[in-house]
């Protein structure tokens, strides 16, 4: 068979035997597995016991690749016939093998009726392993369309292939074809089931201009300045979610919180009733998932977007299964000091009532009353949120930031976020420290987050 047939019976992850004589096949499938256009492959065995010639092998000495290449005396027959008899292990180490046995597992057997087969009762502890279990069973329920933008990061398509093997989301990768399933083959990675869009496409880029120039006419925007402007690859990924051609973003990687979140404040703009675009982190302890808001975005925020900051918080809570009891912090604890800081806290509390009389809420409150319910019997006594809080909201973001950094390293708390809050369409921001563990988090909570944006949404109205 000559290299075009052999090129065209390529299939994703297969190994090639081929004989050892047949040197002049060599090249041509290590370009394929390196190209980004034909599927990676797991290796080739060579048949037969031929040396390879020297300059075959100086050739593959010199291309960087991942591709193994065995030599074997044994026949082609004998070869296939002893591979299919091969049963690899698995271990704490096959990551590949394991995320596609939790997929398999969560798509299908009845969980449901293996709970009750055994007659386990559920527990109310959440561990953090327990938290993103459920997260990722939530965005797998009813799977969204990401779009991530920044597909030059290795982070991002490591992520990617994680979160496809699972099962979790429909991914859209900004870029360059060829070259992210080029760099992805290269990292020896599954992408085939993500969607790669170049941020240059023509017909994206003249829709997109002329929506944006239409949502930024009053500031004296002009379709052609906007044809420049919405190739940025975050202007191009909220763009798409604006539209409803993806339903969240997650970026930040190697872009900016400001630069990932610009775009979303000039034309995805807040929710109704919500003047506010705001964080939380969600803090996985070891047997609960508290709630911290605002610990990234807003500096010094105003009585009213304190309020705003409460609210959203709250809301946030009940789309990941807390029950939102919140305690608006301050140092002091219900009448017991005075100050302007203080003064600010009080108003707030009064605004979050008023516009959420059903909400369980304390304000001013000191962090150990609203944690430890000791101290909470002794400072307030009749208070339903005292020693019991789900949610906590700081002052200020000094205060914020500093509180859930300092209890993720002393307590080992795994720190989940900033998620921002407050948008009508999901885009979050990730740190660009972050590990490939924080993104793939970060995309399964943008996925829970399109889900109940969309669950609120009148029947009949647009994604």
């Amino acid at each position: 068979m000559s290299l075009p047939n052999v090129l065209a019976r390529l299939r994703p992850d297969v190994a090639v035997i081929a004989p050892s004589d047949r040197t002049d096949l060599i090249p041509g499938l290590m370009l394929a597995h390196q190209s980004g256009t034909f599927p990676t492959l797991a290796g080739i065995l060579l048949t037969g016991g031929y040396q390879i010639p020297e300059t075959i092998s100086r050739l593959s000495e010199g291309v960087q690749q991942d591709l193994p290449i065995a030599l074997t005396d044994a026949g082609t027959f004998t070869t296939a016939e002893r591979l299919m008899r091969v049963r690899g292990p698995m271990t704490k180490e096959s990551k590949i093998k394991i995320e596609t046995a939790r997929r398999i597992f969560a798509e299908q057997v009845d969980q449901a009726a293996l709970l009750t087969a055994i007659n386990v009762s559920a527990s109310e502890v959440r561990t953090p392993l327990m938290f993103e279990y459920q997260l990722m069973e939530r965005a797998r329920a009813n799977r969204q369309r990401i779009v991530l933008p920044e597909s030059t990061d290795d982070r991002i398509l490591e992520a990617a292939a994680i979160l496809l093997r699972r099962g979790v989301a429909d991914l859209i990768l900004l870029g360059d074809e060829n070259k992210v399933r080029a760099r992805a083959s290269a990292l020896g990675l599954d992408l085939d089931e993500a969607t790669i869009i170049s941020p240059t496409d023509p017909v994206h880029v003249e829709r997109f201009a002329a929506a944006y120039a239409e949502a930024r006419a009053h500031k004296g925007m002009t379709v052609e300045r906007a044809r420049e402007i919405v190739t940025d690859v975050s202007y191009f990924g909220t763009m798409m979610v604006h539209l409803g051609l993806a339903d969240g973003m997650v970026s930040g990687a190697v872009n900016t919180t400001a630069h990932t979140i610009r775009p979303a404040l000039e034309f995805v703009k807040t929710k109704p009733g919500v003047n506010t675009v705001s964080s939380v982190f969600l803090m996985c302890l070891a047997d609960r998932v508290l709630v911290y808001g605002d610990c990234a975005v807003i500096p010094e925020p105003t009585t009213e977007q304190l309020a705003d900051i409460a609210v959203s918080s709250a809301e946030t809570a009940r789309q990941f299964g807390i029950d939102p009891r919140v305690a608006m912090l301050s140092y002091s604890t219900g009448s017991s000091g005075s100050g302007a800081e203080v003064e600010k806290v009080r108003a707030a509390t009064a605004l979050v009532a008023e516009r959420a009389p059903d909400l369980a809420l304390e304000g001013p409150i000191q962090y150990d009353a609203a944690v430890d319910p000791q101290v909470a019997r002794t400072k307030l006594p009749d208070s339903a949120v005292a020693g019991r809080a789900t949610v906590f909201i700081f002052p200020d973001l000094n205060t914020g930031n500093n509180t859930y950094k300092a209890v993720q390293r002393s307590a080992h708390a795994v720190a989940i976020g900033p998620v921002l809050q407050g948008l009508r369409k999901p885009v979050n921001d990730l740190s660009r420290g972050a590990l490939v563990e924080d993104i793939v988090n970060t995309v399964a909570i943008t996925a829970v987050q399109a889900q109940a944006i969309k669950a609120a949404q009148p029947a009949g109205a647009s994604a």
